[in-house]
């Protein structure tokens, strides 16, 4: 959450000021959470002799969290390969890029499992024009496109 503040006077003077929390935009919170889910800590549940919980690393050599640290109790699943009980695909058939060694690379999102090249055509809408007052006419065109897909 974030404080934004607004002032209301005459001629740019604070008379009143009036101030809200409001969320911070979506893509701030997501590149926030990415950054703290590689340092993520594997924690377990400890209940105390006063029936208090308490989360504690689950391997002895790491350091308790702190508020502000991303924590997790069960390892995620193996998502390369389908699992049902899971509600995962897996990688199998899924387009990837072969030059890319990001996330989306054929190399890692493949799970080692190597992938094909296709080439096949696709019908798209090209040479569009206006045509007084409110239409768009385009022609039918074919394009082709190679993929690269996870075995």
């Amino acid at each position: 959450m974030e404080l934004v503040c607004k002032c209301h006077g005459v001629s740019g003077s604070c008379t009143v000021k009036v101030c809200w929390r409001r969320m911070k935009p979506f893509r701030e919170v997501g590149q926030e959470l990415a950054s703290k889910f590689d340092g993520a800590t594997h924690v377990k549940i400890v209940t105390s002799r006063k029936k208090r919980s308490r989360l504690k690393p689950a391997q002895k050599n790491v350091k308790r969290p702190s508020k502000r640290d991303l924590v997790y109790l069960e390892e995620s699943p193996d998502f390369c390969f389908r699992n049902d009980s899971m509600g995962t695909f897996g990688t199998k058939e899924r387009i990837c890029n072969s030059t890319s060694y990001g996330l989306d690379g054929c190399r890692y999102l493949c799970c080692g499992r190597g992938y094909r090249t296709i080439e096949r055509e696709i019908e798209t809408k090209c040479n569009c024009k206006f045509v007084w007052c409110c239409n768009v006419k385009c022609d039918s065109c074919r394009t082709k496109v190679i993929e690269h897909r996870c075995n």
